[in-house]
């Protein structure tokens, strides 16, 4: 989407919801699932009917600056939302999918008030809360959107913070995700303690050790 554009999703999975009765209608959608560091980040938000906010839309469409000013207005006038976590250990413990799914549970669990339906990116959660799972829920869904937007926003001021630690890495830049500057990185300087040892990646460099060895292979 060019940049400016300012155009909303439609709210056709809420109205459905209110159709059938509900009025506390959360969305729940995450961030960082393919990055090779650090915790995978989620969100819910209940949404204000009578406090709209315009350009809601799937956080990878939005440029960040564009996503820095609806993360403040989604948190003014939201009747609700949480942010949640679930680390490196733990998604190398249980896998990436049910630390998601946990890092979404554990930010609706903090909502005030508790929703009474749940529309949620992709999947759906271990909760006792009438829920749908959207494929593409963040394109679609202006809910699950401002989900992916705080979530977004929330782990790329995380990953600026873990730079401050970890300068060699270029955090800040590639936010964990597998690009080169990344593995020259994990070739050269080894994986910190904040590296998902179960990726792929991960896995190919703990058998070589840092080196040109462990750049081609994680490659």
């Amino acid at each position: 989407m060019p940049a400016g554009k300012t155009t909303t999703i439609r709210s056709t999975l809420e109205r459905a919801a209110r159709k059938r009765g509900f009025r506390l209608i959360a969305g729940a959608d995450e961030a960082g699932r393919g990055s090779l560091f650090g915790p995978v980040f989620a969100a819910a938000v209940i949404l204000d009917e009578s406090a709209p906010i315009r350009g809601l839309r799937d956080s990878k469409q939005l440029e960040p600056e564009r996503r820095e000013v609806l993360a403040v207005r989604i948190r003014e006038r939201a009747l609700s939302w949480a942010v949640a976590t679930s680390d490196a250990a733990e998604i190398d413990r249980i896998n990436i999918l049910q630390a998601s799914r946990l890092a979404m549970r554990r930010a609706i669990e903090q909502l005030t008030p508790v929703p009474d339906f749940l529309l949620i990116d992709a999947v759906k959660v271990d909760l006792l809360i009438p829920q749908k799972g959207i494929i593409r829920g963040d394109a679609i869904c202006p809910t699950i959107a401002a989900a992916s937007i705080l979530a977004k926003v929330a782990r790329d001021a995380c990953m600026r913070e873990w730079d401050a630690v970890y300068p060699n890495y270029g955090l800040c830049r590639h936010k964990g995700y597998p690009t080169p500057e990344h593995f020259d990185a994990l070739a050269q300087h080894g994986p910190t303690p904040h590296h998902r040892m179960s990726y792929e990646p991960l896995r190919q460099l703990s058998l070589f050790g840092p080196g040109p060895e462990a750049a081609a292979a994680c490659r």
